[in-house]
């Protein structure tokens, strides 16, 4: 594949997850050792694992719409600065549900196997954009640089 078949690939899975709900197609991208890793999600995921946290924040914000504003490629790595848009209309992910248009900035390293299946994201999201989004107590600097 070459680097722009590449960040073709992962914003098709994007669009598939995120934006569209079609878990059965993007689940087909992925590699047999999928994982997914992210900020806000204690352990690694697997495929079948991923697709149902997909669906339970979609779920939760139905008018969810995940933008690239990036995507770049080397080796058989992708890096995507995403902007997730919408609106918390159910409870998801302990966090409660709001009338706010939120914003939430993620980075993302995805890792594609010489065939083209996904192996590995990595998202690192802007939570506390998000929790001051939804008016809820962010942490202290000092505190957040503490291990």
């Amino acid at each position: 594949m070459t680097l722009d078949d590449k960040k073709k690939r992962v914003r098709q899975h994007i669009d598939l997850t995120w934006n569209r709900g079609h878990m059965a197609l993007a689940e087909q991208m992925h590699g047999p050792d999928f994982l997914y890793k992210s900020s806000f999600i204690g352990r690694p995921l697997g495929s079948a694992a991923f697709v149902r946290m997909v669906q339970e924040i979609r779920d939760a914000m139905p008018d969810m719409e995940v933008m690239v504003e990036e995507c770049i490629a080397e080796g058989d790595k992708v890096v995507t600065w995403s902007t997730l848009v919408g609106t918390i209309e159910k409870p998801a992910m302990g966090y409660p549900p709001s009338d706010k248009v939120l914003s939430i900035s993620a980075m993302a390293f995805w890792t594609l196997a010489p065939n083209g299946d996904i192996r590995e994201i990595c998202t690192m999201f802007d939570m506390e954009s998000f929790r001051a989004q939804l008016g809820l107590q962010t942490r202290p600097f000092a505190e957040k640089a503490l291990p």
